[in-house]
Order: C-alpha cells, then sequence, then structure tokens
C-alpha cells in the first residue's frame, strides 16, 4: 500500500498532509527514514513510525449489502469447495462475516460486517427482525393454505412463528404464483420448509428487504455500503 495512504488509513493525517510528513523527514518504516512519496508499506511486517511513534490502521468498521447470486455459499469454506460470498468482496480491506445466513439455493440480500456485537444482536433470537422474500411457488394456493402459513406451521420437530404472505400474482399458463413473505425467524431453510408444508414447493427464491434495509438497485453479485441511516436503524433494533 501506498504510504501516504496507510498513513491516513492509521488516523494520523489526511494523505495530503501525510506526504507532507514524508518529505520532512518524519516517517521511519523498520527505522530507516522514507522520504519517497511512492514508497510501498508492507502492511502485514513493515513497522511504520511518525516522530518515532509506532502507528497501526485503525480498526474501521464496515457495514456493506450483498446481492448475493444463486450458488455461493455464506460460510467461509464448505466440503465441495464450492465458491463463497466472500469471493464477491475480495477488494474489501477489511475481514467481513454475513450477518446470519442465506442458503445455497437462494439469491438476494446479505449483510456484512466486522462489527461483531451488531453481528451477535441481530442473530439472537430475542431480536425478532422482519426478513422479506419474494418466493416463485407451485400452484395456486387455497385461502386455507394461506391461513395455515400466517398462523404458523409444524415443521420437522419445531412450530413457526406466525408469518405474512401476500400474493402478488399467480400466472395460469404455468400454474405459478408469486409470493411475498415476511418471517422473523431463521432456521435453515425455513421459508421453503413452510412452502413445502402446504404443497407448494418453492422455484426461486430471492430476500429483498431485513427489516428497513431493502436491497433496492443493487445489482446480482454487487455490493454497497449501508449509509450512516442504516447503520443507525440495525444498531438500534
Amino acid at each position: 500500500m501506498r504510504i501516504n495512504k496507510y498513513i491516513a488509513l492509521c488516523g494520523v493525517a489526511s494523505r495530503r498532509k501525510a506526504e507532507e510528513l514524508i518529505l520532512a523527514g518524519k516517517i521511519k518504516v523498520n527505522d530507516n527514514i522514507v522520504t519517497e512519496l511512492s514508497y510501498q508499506v508492507d502492511e502485514e511486517n513493515d513497522v511504520v513510525k511518525v516522530d518515532d511513534k509506532i502507528i497501526k490502521e485503525e480498526n474501521k468498521l464496515v457495514y456493506i449489502l450483498l446481492n448475493k447470486p444463486e450458488g455461493y455459499i455464506t460460510t467461509v469454506k464448505d466440503q465441495f469447495d464450492r465458491e463463497s460470498v466472500l469471493d464477491l468482496v475480495t477488494d474489501i480491506k477489511e475481514r467481513v462475516y454475513p450477518i446470519g445466513r442465506l442458503d445455497y439455493e437462494t439469491s438476494g440480500l446479505l449483510l456484512l460486517t466486522n462489527d461483531g456485537d451488531l453481528t451477535y444482536k441481530l442473530t439472537h433470537p430475542k431480536h425478532e427482525v422482519d426478513k422479506t422474500y419474494v418466493a416463485r411457488v407451485k400452484g395456486k394456493l387455497t385461502p386455507d393454505e394461506i391461513k395455515m402459513f400466517k398462523s404458523g406451521l409444524k415443521i420437522e420437530d419445531y412450530v413457526t412463528a406466525p408469518a405474512k404472505l401476500k400474493v402478488i400474482r399467480y400466472d395460469e399458463k404455468t400454474n405459478v404464483s408469486l409470493l411475498e413473505i415476511k418471517i422473523h425467524e431463521g432456521k435453515n431453510r425455513q421459508v421453503r420448509k413452510m412452502c413445502k408444508a402446504i404443497n407448494h414447493p418453492v422455484l426461486r427464491l430471492k430476500r429483498t428487504a431485513m427489516g428497513k434495509i431493502r436491497i433496492g438497485e443493487c445489482e446480482i453479485g454487487k455490493y454497497r455500503y449501508l449509509t450512516e441511516d442504516e447503520v443507525k436503524y440495525l444498531k438500534s433494533i
């Protein structure tokens, strides 16, 4: 990393001011004075000093919204050596991790951060954060099936909490329904299992929102940083 950028990331000064410090002979790398503005710092191994005081990069907290494509895992690695969502954010300097999970076949909104406190808070069962999905399912739902879905379904060894479901449209030609589903639980493949329980298996599934954070126009496979207001909102939950 260019030395003026490194000094700026350490919170010492702006890049322009850092250049003045370099030219003034106030910067040492491994106890050698550096006056070359194009000098490249080895962030892992070099010891950088300003006026003989060691400086280190600030632990910058970052908050990212990724539009996850299908076919990516949300863990670092798995036994099948499948691609991870972390492969889509390799240009981010900080080491970030997903907040919760989104299954391999599901696309859409996934939050990533290096803020461990926020991750713990948002994934704790006591915090009921609505997660919104758009699902394409086979068949046409009946009023009774919709009522069952909303009131709670027996799945494996648990009963789901009350959920929200809205039929956006039904296509008679393809016999496919488009649904908007909101749940606040985070059980493994829960939406898919709920739809299967009422005999309408999921064909495609995308998460579009988490609480008030919406995916918006973020393109598939791309990411954006959360706004200051979005971060404040998540911390207020």
